[in-house]
C-alpha cells in the first residue's frame, strides 16, 4: 500500500508514479520542542507530516520568533528544497510528538531526471499553492485586526477544530504572542480582539483552548 497516495501533494500522480516516490521515502519519528530543521541550514530534505503538529517560525529584526505557519497531517512542509538548493528559509519545530516522512533532494531530483512527468506535476501542485499563498498575504494585507484575528481562528477552527454539537473546540498549544505572530500583529491586539470576541458570547477561551460558539458571526467578520 502506498504511504503518500492519501497525500494532496502528490494527488496528479499515477500509481506507478506513487511506488517511485514511495521508494526514496523514509519514516521518522520527533518528539515535542524538535526542530526539524533551522533557518539557514542547507536545505537537502523536505517532510511531510504522518501524524502530528508542526510550526514553521522565522527569526525577525528584532530577535522575536515569528510563526508563518502551522502544519499537521498529510501536510508538507519545504517542498521548495525538491526544486531548490538553497537554505531552509525558516525553521520547523513540533507542537506534539511527531511522525514524519523524509524525502531526500539528491533522491528526488534523479528519480526527476529518469520520470520528467513526475517533475512537472509537482511542480503544478506547487504553483497551485504559491497561488494560493499569494492570494492569502493580499488578504492579510487589507484586513483591520478584527478580521485578521476572526480569519485565524477559521482557519485554525477548519484545520484543527473538533465540532462538538454547535461549537468548535480548538485545542492547539498557541500562546496569544504567537497566535498574533501568524497575523503580524501585537499580542495586546490579539488580547483586545479575543476579548471583544469573548465578550459577545462568541468564544471562550482558555490557557490551552478556544472554544467557538459562533462560527458564522465570526466569519462575518472577515
Amino acid at each position: 500500500m502506498s504511504i503518500v497516495k492519501e497525500i494532496p501533494f502528490f494527488s496528479l500522480l499515477t500509481d506507478k508514479e506513487l511506488e517511485l516516490i514511495d521508494a526514496i521515502a523514509v519514516n521518522k519519528k520527533f518528539k515535542k520542542g524538535e526542530y526539524i530543521f533551522f533557518e539557514g541550514e542547507s536545505g537537502d530534505k523536505f517532510f511531510i507530516i504522518k501524524e502530528g503538529q508542526v510550526k514553521l517560525t522565522k527569526m525577525i529584526k528584532n530577535g522575536d520568533e515569528q510563526i508563518l505557519n502551522i502544519f499537521s497531517d498529510n501536510d508538507i512542509i519545504a517542498e521548495i528544497v525538491a526544486f531548490d538548493k538553497g537554505n531552509y528559509p525558516a525553521s520547523a519545530i513540533t507542537m506534539t510528538d511527531t511522525n514524519v516522512i523524509v524525502f531526500d533532494q539528491s533522491e528526488l531530483e534523479n528519480l526527476i531526471l529518469k520520470h520528467p512527468s513526475i517533475g512537472l506535476k509537482l511542480l503544478r501542485e506547487m504553483s497551485g499553492r504559491l497561488r494560493r499563498a499569494q492570494q492569502n498575504v493580499r488578504d492579510l494585507a487589507l484586513k483591520d485586526s478584527s478580521a485578521r484575528v476572526a480569519g485565524l481562528l477559521i482557519f485554525l477552527a477548519e484545520k484543527y477544530g473538533k465540532k462538538k454539537k454547535e461549537k468548535v473546540i480548538l485545542d492547539i498549544s498557541l500562546t496569544q504572542q504567537e497566535l498574533a505572530s501568524m497575523i503580524g500583529s501585537s499580542r495586546e491586539t490579539v488580547s483586545r480582539v479575543l476579548g471583544q470576541f469573548e465578550s459577545e458570547e462568541l468564544i471562550k477561551t482558555s490557557r490551552k483552548k478556544i472554544i467557538i460558539y459562533k462560527i458564522d458571526k465570526i466569519k462575518s467578520y472577515t
